[in-house]
């Protein structure tokens, strides 16, 4: 009985246990499925991650190259903005300053008319602002400085690089370049001398009469008054002032100013530092020498005065302040002077000053000069039996003003 009971208790002990070892490996299978899912889903799922930031690099990488970048784009949308509104911005400052200087210059023929009228003097005809001038835009004024004993220099420039009739008014309607001598009045006036010139004006058309009296230690003086009553006649973006006995290629001569249209305050010219002359009795002697410092100093920079251009600003703020502008012996000098302190651009064109020997092989080279002198006469020598051959050997042609284009 004992050991029967026994074995059915033994019995009943070994089936409980292989229950729960079946059971338990169903449970270590199960775990070990799950286990293993999750070893392989885990790889599956950074592979997806990695291949799709790959993917995002590559597309990248591929809008680089083409330039399709956003963050790129974005850039250089925003640097063209900002050039755009620095560009506005200085168009809108060159309207600014061109508006300035037309209300300057119509100011300064206010007061020129102003003083005509207390000081009880008529106003001449060179003084009354043609009613276009408003609406007439020209590219230069070109202004040959001349003496009442120079009507021998004068035809000499007429017969070559100074248009005629209306030739010449063709000119100024088509290209916008007027021309004129420039002279002043005669210390007796209405004398003798003024009347040989207003008939001489009568003829040609070509005089330019200036409220000044002439003398040749009053060029600096002429110089002022030329440019102011250059600056109320003609609304241009240049004045320019040339010798009677230079000579001229007039197309050349404007296209390069018109190259230097954009700058609003040009002196051009063919810029120089000469001695200042202390010595009395020397040709070009500088009686403010001291002003210079000590003797043997050399002026400052300015151009030499056989040719010489300045911008409309340079003209009207001469206008302006012609009564207060120091005037020195020689009128280079006091051009220069003038524009000292002021924000001007000095250009220094050597073409403006070429020799009679070296225009000629300079034009057959295709380098055209600007003007052509003697260094040695401070002018063409003896201009009036040379000019001619000057304009064989040196001249533009004579088609280059009808088919400059500025």
């Amino acid at each position: 009985m004992g050991w029967k009971s026994k074995g059915l208790e033994s019995n009943a002990k070994s089936f409980v246990t292989k229950k729960w070892t079946l059971l338990l490996c169903i449970g270590c299978f199960c775990a070990g499925m799950l286990f293993s899912d999750r070893m392989w889903t885990v790889p599956e799922a950074e592979d997806k991650v990695v291949s799709l930031e790959t993917g995002v690099k590559d597309e990248r990488l591929k809008l680089v190259t083409e330039g399709c970048d956003p963050i790129q784009k974005d850039v250089k949308r925003g640097s063209k903005n900002i050039l755009g509104e620095v560009s506005n911005t200085h168009n809108a400052i060159q309207t600014l300053d061109k508006t300035i200087s037309n209300l300057e210059m119509e100011l300064a023929a206010a007061r020129a008319m102003q003083e005509s009228i207390i000081n009880g003097s008529p106003i001449s005809d060179g003084l009354k602002i043609p009613e276009s001038s408003g609406k007439r835009k020209y590219l230069m004024v070109v202004g040959i400085n001349t003496a009442f004993s120079s009507r021998k220099r004068r035809d000499s420039v007429r017969a070559t690089w100074m248009p005629q009739g209306e030739e010449r008014k063709k000119l100024e309607e088509e290209k916008g370049v007027v021309m004129r001598f420039v002279i002043g009045h005669s210390a007796t006036s209405g004398g003798i001398l003024d009347r040989a010139i207003e008939a001489e004006d009568r003829k040609h058309g070509d005089i330019l009469r200036l409220e000044h009296v002439e003398g040749y230690l009053e060029l600096s003086a002429k110089t002022k008054t030329y440019f102011a009553t250059a600056a109320a006649l003609w609304d241009a973006d240049f004045y320019v002032k040339v010798d009677d006995d230079v000579h001229v290629n007039i197309a050349t001569l404007g296209a390069t100013l018109a190259r230097h249209r954009s700058k609003p305050r040009v002196y051009i010219g063919c810029m120089k530092s000469g001695p200042v002359l202390a010595q009395k009795g020397v040709r070009y002697h500088e009686p403010e020498y001291w002003k210079f410092g000590e003797e043997g100093n050399k002026y400052f920079r300015h151009a030499t005065g056989q040719l010489y251009a300045i911008s409309k600003d340079l003209a009207s703020y001469i206008s302006i302040n012609q009564h207060v502008l120091h005037k020195y012996a020689n009128e280079d000098v006091s051009l220069g002077s003038w524009f000292i302190g002021l924000d001007v651009d000095h250009i220094d064109d050597r073409r403006l000053c070429c020799g009679t020997t070296d225009c000629e092989w300079k034009a057959q080279a295709g380098n055209i000069c600007v003007a052509s002198f003697d260094w040695t006469c401070s002018g063409i020598c003896r201009s009036v039996d040379r000019m001619r051959d000057v304009h064989r050997r040196c001249g533009e042609g004579k088609n280059a003003l009808r088919t400059a284009t500025f």
